[in-house]
């Protein structure tokens, strides 16, 4: 039985190559016509959107004053009728035929405000154990050693660099008179 020759298949260029050097110029002029349109039509876009947005908002603003002052309503005859509602506190919530009330308790929170003062307040008296210490690799520290230092053969850490290709059309921006 004959073997078939196995063919290798590749996808088909589907981008044009140019052939000079004149070609490669008018592909960068041309990347940056395109470049400059697609800005263009983002700011088209947001400015749709912005319109559309305050448009929306404008209309909706009402609707969120009305929640807000009904929150604030029935939260205050909630409050007033708290004991009969939660039954003398047993339950910390109430239904009604349209929904329900309920009161709850957040998480504690920590808030601290002068961060720096705080931490030499806790320092200076001795309550060290509130203090987080973290622990990271100096990566700026690895990359000023020369090639031949030690850190650079630990397991785990590997320097990587890359040449990128990059195009970048001129351009010139108009300047007020």
């Amino acid at each position: 039985m004959a073997v078939k020759n196995p063919r290798a298949k590749r996808t088909a260029v589907s981008f044009p190559v140019p052939q000079s050097r004149d070609e490669a110029n008018t592909a960068i002029r041309l990347i940056g016509t395109d470049q400059r349109e697609l800005a263009r039509i983002e700011a088209d876009m947001n400015d749709e959107i912005a319109a559309l947005r305050e448009k929306y908002e404008t209309t909706a603003q009402p609707l969120r004053d009305a929640i807000t002052a009904r929150i604030d309503g029935l939260q205050m005859w909630a409050e007033a009728n708290r004991a009969s509602l939660t039954r003398d506190g047993k339950v910390k919530s109430a239904q009604l035929p349209a929904g329900e009330i309920s009161w709850r308790v957040t998480p504690p929170a920590v808030t601290v405000r002068g961060l720096d003062a705080v931490l030499t307040r806790l320092h200076v008296m001795g309550l060290d154990q509130f203090i987080r210490k973290k622990e990271e690799i100096n990566k700026d520290a690895i990359l000023e050693t020369p090639p031949a230092h030690p850190v650079r053969q630990v397991e785990g850490i590997t320097i990587t660099q890359r040449e990128e290709f990059a195009v970048v059309p001129f351009e010139t921006e108009l300047v007020e008179a």
